[in-house]
């Protein structure tokens, strides 16, 4: 039997609920959910349709979609209670950090109170029987050190997106564990790295950046080249999560809590180390120089300790930093000459799983 057809053995039929299904991450999800044979249900934002993975892979055509604002919680209760999910993957979020300084409170009410929201709408559903609740490895209190984070760290946030995040944790484990210890439902928060990949459209990010600096022809500023990162493909933690979320299924208890999903630690490289590695495989494909403008701050080094999803044998990284970093620029490279994005998606997701 080969990977997808035991991803189908057992996907196939389970009603899934997907929340920011319309986002980057949620886009690759809902296809993996879609193509596993899962019955799939989103709620999200209406996408941009100038800049949307979900519109290039015509997800409208092909799942349920209700377009929504997490913070409403009625509608989002409304929705689930209607569905009545086995699995429900909460990846809504404002997620840009810079974007956090410009808008503090959505940033708080979206991560924050939407992520109530959702717990609460949980608790109303008993056919619930696994929750993942996605967040970031800015959630943890950055100090700036030479050592990969914990699950057991102290958690924190300088900015207000990170701050949202480090709520957002705070929330989904005091409502675990105030109303849904005497349930059969597993319930987990993923802390993932910096992810890339094909399909991510959104502003301040880095390889969107870098794509747009090689399709009009102008220099690429750069915010900080020192700014060291866990780098994964957008696959890793997709697969963390659908792996977390099969095995909270079968056994919620053993299998609840927080987990890290980052790459290997030889993996977590400086952005200036991205773009000498695109030049060295592109030769030279980008030209790019450091901003000179105050930019808010960010963290300098992150590093993320995943051991805890490798000792309980539900996932490890699979592709490295090299791979990553090629894979992405060739999905970008090739949308930019028009081959079919489906495609694209559908042979990466083929490989990763072949690895």
């Amino acid at each position: 039997m080969d990977e997808m057809e035991k991803l189908k053995s057992f996907w196939r039929g389970k009603r899934v609920f997907i929340t920011g299904n319309t986002g980057f991450k949620g886009s690759w999800l809902s296809l993996i959910m879609l193509n596993s044979g899962a019955e799939v249900k989103g709620f999200s934002l209406k996408p941009e349709k100038d800049k949307s993975l979900y519109v290039k892979l015509k997800l409208e055509d092909n799942s349920n979609s209700i377009y929504g604002d997490i913070r409403n919680e009625k509608l989002l209760t409304d929705e689930l209670r209607s569905f009545k999910p086995e699995i429900v993957f909460h990846m809504a979020a404002q997620p840009l950090v810079r974007r956090s300084y410009i808008d503090p409170l959505e940033t708080i009410s979206t991560n924050v109170i939407g992520t109530f929201n959702v717990m609460q709408a949980c608790r109303s559903v008993e056919s619930i029987k696994s929750v993942i609740s996605v967040t970031t490895d800015k959630c943890y209190l950055n100090k700036e050190w030479d050592y990969s984070y914990r699950e057991n760290d102290n958690l924190g946030g300088h900015d207000p997106y990170s701050a949202s995040k480090a709520c957002a944790e705070i929330i989904t484990s005091s409502m675990r564990d105030s109303f849904f210890k005497d349930r059969e439902t597993g319930i987990s928060t993923v802390r993932a790295g910096n992810v890339i990949g094909g399909g991510d459209f959104s502003e301040d990010r880095l390889f969107p950046d870098i794509i747009k600096s090689i399709v009009i022809k102008e220099e690429l500023i750069i915010r900080n080249p020192q700014a060291t990162r866990p780098w994964q493909h957008v696959l890793e933690p997709l697969f963390a999560y659908i792996e977390l979320a099969k095995n909270q299924y079968n056994s919620p208890r053993n299998f609840s809590g927080a987990w890290n999903v980052g790459p290997d630690a030889q993996n977590a490289k400086s952005v200036g180390f991205i773009l000498d590695e695109i030049n060295f495989l592109y030769s030279d494909l980008v030209n790019w120089k450091n901003s000179e403008d105050d930019e808010p701050h960010e963290a300098q080094l992150l590093q993320l300790d995943s051991s805890k999803f490798k000792n309980k044998n539900v996932w490890v990284p699979k592709w490295n930093l090299s791979e990553t970093i090629k894979r992405t620029m060739d999905w970008y490279l090739s949308d930019f000459n028009e081959v079919n994005v489906l495609k694209l998606c559908e042979e990466d997701i083929k490989k990763y799983l072949a690895k």
